[in-house]
């Protein structure tokens, strides 16, 4: 019978980035089902309970302390997977392992090693994030916060005061940034040239820019401003910040505003500060269907038209799907399942499907982050994989597909599945091999299987390069589409072939 063992270590801090690669080795531990090792938190216990990974010794764990928790098909191997993790634990890791380098522990010491910086990049709990974000804007740093879980009284107070002294504050949860062509975060590879990006989401920034990219354009700037910027209490701040710092660019030429739809006010408060440019500005507000928009905005409806019109109307991700191949779906077959690692992507291939008709099932969080039980999903439902409820104590699904393959093997045998749209996002901070657990899942399926479509978001310059990926998507029998909406466009026409 399966179960779960807490252990917790007292006055111990690491970073979540390497605690999140250290649950991905432990959680690969014979017999482990699942393993998260995070800082006690308030936010971070509670995602723990609703994993079902919070014991008596976790929940008694403070916001100083580290929690090591795991669920396992017996007792020896959760004992031996907790041993294993406490043995990694007590590897030294104040060097790189490879090149001896020193590794600055506080922000001072770091500052003190490259004085001329003038940006930081802050990756810690939520609860100790914004601190360390006050400090970096009072030694004059622009901040890219990427850490999540940041209350939004601190994410107000941290705009405002970067606003203050002239600085961006990207974030929190900010996951991509491009500046001055040095990729941050989940970047892609891309050419600088004399496009400029605001973005509330990481992976539409990313959609944006590689498609630019391989349209033969190149990105001034790409500014990340988290999630939460245009919300009501927050106003755009950074947006307007980042607007302001493109609009005084002398490189930048035009401007792309990329969002999931704004509160009203604030819509209205960026496109005030557009109309005051003489820059031509792409406004894309995914889902906000009417926007009155000034002289100098245009008004982008997908991802693909934000990146064609920056272009200057040029045809983007025109990489045609032959759906000719696919052979006419079996009796039964009219679900579509979406299955996203990047949460703009999932949310533009819904607002295609809702336009064009289509019913799609409430994104909700699945229990234990199962896969979909074959038979029981009645209508289209599309997931993003890389929400909270998935990604408990283990990396984003962009750095860690093997998540996905679960719930892509269980859509594979299910009978009333048509079509599975999936997203393969490069770059870097992306697995080295996005596509390898796809393909291997796919040729274990047989040739009775539900037809699979999918889109690369990257570039032939990224580190996994676009011609690699696409030739093993293809071999597999998957068919590939130039952009994220054309991944549903063709979903919806195999559909209606069918009805």
């Amino acid at each position: 019978m399966s179960l779960s063992r807490n252990r917790v270590r007292r006055g111990f801090y690491m970073d979540s980035a390497a605690l999140m690669r250290l649950s991905q080795a432990v959680g690969a531990l014979p017999g482990v089902v699942q393993a998260a090792l995070m800082i006690g938190s308030a936010s971070n216990k509670r995602l723990l309970d609703e994993a079902g990974l919070l014991g008596p010794e976790a929940a008694a764990a403070g916001a100083n302390d580290l929690v090591i928790a795991v669920h396992a098909t017996n007792a020896a191997a959760a004992e031996a997977a907790l041993d294993e993790a406490e043995a990694r634990l007590d590897q030294p890791a104040m060097r790189h392992a490879n090149s001896g380098e020193y590794r600055p522990r506080s922000l001072d010491a770091a500052i003190q090693l490259l004085p001329g910086a003038n940006l930081a990049l802050i990756s810690v709990s939520g609860e100790f994030a914004a601190a360390e974000a006050r400090r970096a804007l009072r030694h004059d740093l622009h901040v890219m916060l990427f850490s999540d879980n940041v209350p939004l009284a601190d994410e107000i107070a941290l705009k405002n005061e970067a606003h203050e002294r002239g600085l961006l504050m990207m974030g929190p949860d900010c996951g991509t940034a491009i500046i001055s062509g040095a990729p941050l975060g989940f970047a892609n590879a891309v050419p600088r040239g004399e496009i400029g990006i605001v973005s509330a989401s990481g992976t539409g920034l990313q959609e944006v820019a590689c498609l630019i990219a391989r349209g033969g354009g190149g990105i001034s700037h790409a500014i990340g401003v988290g999630g939460r910027d245009l919300a009501p209490d927050v106003r755009g701040t950074t947006t307007l910040s980042a607007i302001e710092a493109l609009d005084d660019d002398a490189a930048t030429r035009t401007i792309v505003v990329i969002s999931k739809p704004p509160a009203p006010d604030v819509a209205q408060r960026v496109l005030d500060r557009v109309g005051k440019s003489a820059k031509p500005f792409i406004i894309c507000f995914l889902g906000l269907e009417r926007i009155e928009l000034p002289p100098n905005g245009r008004a982008a409806m997908t991802l693909r038209d934000a990146a064609s019109l920056a272009l200057g109307g040029a045809a983007v991700g025109t990489r045609a799907v032959d759906l000719a191949a696919v052979p006419p779906l079996a009796s039964g077959r009219r679900w579509i399942r979406g299955l996203y690692t990047g949460g703009t992507l999932c949310a533009e291939a819904q607002i295609v499907l809702r336009e064009a008709g289509e019913t799609i099932v409430s994104n909700a969080p699945i229990p234990g982050a199962a896969p979909i039980a074959q038979g029981k999903s009645e209508g289209h439902l599309l997931l993003d994989l890389g929400a909270d409820e998935y990604t408990v104590g283990r990396p984003h699904a962009i750095i860690d597909p093997a998540m996905r393959v679960p719930h892509f093997s269980a859509a594979l045998a299910d009978p009333t599945v048509a079509v599975i749209l999936l997203d393969i996002v490069l770059g870097y901070g992306a697995h080295r091999d996005p596509a390898g657990g796809i393909v291997a899942a796919i040729r274990d399926a047989g040739a009775n299987r539900p037809a699979v479509i999918a889109s690369i978001c990257g570039t032939e310059a990224d580190p996994q390069g676009y011609a690699a990926q696409a030739a093993a998507l293809e071999g597999a029998g998957i068919l590939l589409a130039g952009s994220n909406a054309a991944v549903a466009e063709a979903a919806l026409t195999l559909l209606r072939r069918a009805r």
